[in-house]
């Protein structure tokens, strides 16, 4: 009881939860600094489970949106993070997609360009892996004292809005701490009625521009006779765009927000802030741009400059296959379908 004889008012939940991903966008919350002392102050966490002991038994107690905020973070990759996904949807009144992984697949979603016999052999029958007995994952075994599970794996992975219904969506991998911080102010004013939250539906923490228009290095509509890796180049000039020297920068493609952090220490975009607005696939767009610089309109010099990028999936679609319209390839979407 408070000193004046009333309950304390109860503080709305907060919970953040990791699926397929690497672990940074939590790590990202915690850089926040003292502002994570705010999340404190404002929300109960009920549910963080690489902060807290935490059981999934214990969300499933709770009341339909009893939860006010939930950060997900990761793709859905295996049948536990579709169970957590719709869970935490059931249990939230706001769901956000928080990071790269969430949003577009991320690395993980790579992953989609093989069967899932390609991923396994990948995995544990490479020359990183000491596996001499070829051991694969069971995803039910029986011992004694009865059945052990393992989440089944899934053919392709998936992002959260592909699995349920999602009110904000929050880039970046991870999302800027900067940007997090601002988010969190956000709604700690709306919680305090000063402020309202955005359109359902709106991508959070982010700019309305490219990284291009973020990046201070200058553009002279130059044409370019190669493509090359940053490494192979003498000297990258520091004040001219990257993409006019010849290295693939993906700043043309993607959402500002990040204050261009890789062009302007020399190191090219690639693209973890997502599709800037309007683009519908990230990949297409990309090529779009590098095509405007190709000085060339012969096929076969335009194809020996192109050689200049030696894995076009992983340069185009790196943070967005799992969303992109491409999506997957044949071997995984061969595997959806044969799906009972």
């Amino acid at each position: 009881m408070s000193k004046n004889g009333q309950a304390p008012k109860e503080k709305p939940k907060f919970a953040m939860y990791w699926a397929a991903a690497c672990g940074g966008c939590e790590i990202a919350v915690l850089n926040i600094g003292e502002k994570i002392l705010d999340v404190d102050a404002n929300f109960e966490v009920v549910f963080w489970p690489v902060a807290m002991d935490a059981k999934y038994k214990d969300v499933e107690a709770m009341p339909d949106k009893s939860i006010l905020l939930t950060l997900f973070n990761g793709g859905i990759r295996n049948e536990e993070n579709e169970h957590m996904a719709r869970l935490l949807r059931r249990k939230s009144q706001i769901l956000v997609a928080f990071g790269s992984c969430a949003n577009e697949g991320c690395i993980p979603g790579l992953a989609n360009l093989s069967s899932m016999h390609e991923v396994f052999q990948a995995a544990y029958d490479s020359v990183s892996t000491d596996n001499p007995q070829g051991i694969r994952p069971q995803f039910s075994y029986q011992v004694p004292e009865g059945t052990l599970t393992i989440p089944v794996f899934n053919p392709v992975l998936r992002t959260l809005d592909q699995v349920v219904d999602v009110d904000y969506t929050m880039p970046g991998c991870p999302p800027e701490s900067h940007q997090i911080a601002a988010v969190i102010d956000l709604v700690i004013a709306v919680l305090q009625g000063k402020a309202e939250l955005p359109p359902k539906g709106a991508v959070i923490g982010v700019g309305d521009s490219t990284v291009c228009e973020e990046c201070q290095r200058a553009r002279n509509i130059k044409k370019i006779t190669k493509l090359v890796r940053i490494h192979q180049v003498a000297e990258v000039d520091p004040d001219l765009c990257l993409l006019e020297q010849g290295i693939l920068c993906n700043g043309p493609a993607t959402r500002s927000g990040c204050g261009a952090r890789c062009p302007s220490v020399g190191a090219a975009c690639i693209g973890c802030y997502g599709p800037a607005v309007g683009v519908v696939d990230y990949g297409a767009r990309l090529m779009t741009a590098v095509a405007s610089v190709i000085d060339s309109t012969e096929p076969d010099e335009i194809e020996a400059i192109l050689d200049g990028i030696p894995d076009p999936a992983g340069a185009f679609y790196r943070f967005n296959l799992a969303h992109s319209l491409l999506h997957a390839a044949r071997p995984a979407l061969e595997e959806v379908i044969r799906e009972p």
